[in-house]
């Protein structure tokens, strides 16, 4: 199943999130995003990326109605491509931009903040952070290390506590993004700044980029099995699949 539109531009191309109404986070899209970094990384003819959602909506975060039908199988499952999927973007060796086109919080923030450069629209409703406190949520080992690695880890564990969510001026002060922008110009801008990246001569990019985002590259190369072992004792929790039944409950009534 295909959830993501990708529009190629000649030097470089846009992958579009278009999953369901709110461009929820689920096991196809995971897979998916794992799929398509790896192969754009791998084509020669493909010198950048610009991953968007749709105006307005750039994801609503993980699909927690999806994750409790899955049960604890289908959560492992998903925690192990979302893993992956992080992984193969925060080692993507080309150019890469976000436009944030809307709401992007929890599992949505850490996928803009694998990125080079994220632009986000401006907006009441346009937010990023970790606000899975509000619901009780384990936020995974590898989470909370990309989201200290952009506000260090007093400011994040500070951020997780308030269930704190960002505005895009906010996260421009914070350092999460670095441009915001009205929604409507958030993707021009995102374009701009790719045709400036991929005019840059490849090999100096790719070197400059993993030397100045070792900390990050660490953090994307750690013991993966071990984290999505972890996560996946953590989902098997009692309590959790209880909370799981609960919001399905809640959905249903």
């Amino acid at each position: 199943m295909q959830v993501i539109k990708l529009v190629n531009k000649g030097d470089y191309v846009i992958l579009e999130i278009d999953n369901g109404k709110v461009n929820a986070i689920d096991t196809a899209l995971v897979k998916n995003l794992h799929e398509k970094f790896l192969d754009l990384d791998a084509d020669e003819e493909v010198k950048g990326v610009i991953l968007s959602g749709r105006p307005n909506c750039f994801s609503a975060g993980l699909d927690i109605a999806h994750l409790a039908k899955g049960g604890y199988e289908g959560g492992v499952e998903f925690w192990k491509y979302y893993h992956l999927a992080v992984q193969a973007m925060i080692r993507f060796s080309k150019p890469f931009v976000c436009a944030i086109t809307g709401y992007a919080p929890a599992g949505a923030t850490i996928l803009t903040l694998c990125a080079d450069y994220r632009i986000m629209g401006k907006g009441d409703k346009h937010k990023l952070g970790m606000h899975e406190f509000k619901l009780s949520m384990q936020i995974p080992e590898l989470l909370c290390d990309i989201f200290s690695y952009y506000l260090g880890e007093k400011e994040a564990w500070k951020a997780v506590q308030l269930a704190k969510l960002f505005n895009s001026e906010e996260a421009l002060k914070v350092g999460l993004i670095q441009e915001s922008v009205e929604v409507e110009e958030v993707l021009e801008r995102a374009e701009k700044v790719i045709q400036r990246y991929v005019g840059i001569y490849p090999p100096v990019f790719k070197n400059t980029k993993s030397y100045l985002r070792k900390g990050l590259l660490a953090i994307a190369n750690g013991n993966l099995d071990k984290m999505i072992e972890e996560i996946s004792a953590e989902w098997n929790d009692p309590y959790v699949q209880k909370s799981m039944e609960l919001f399905l409950l809640s959905l249903k009534k």
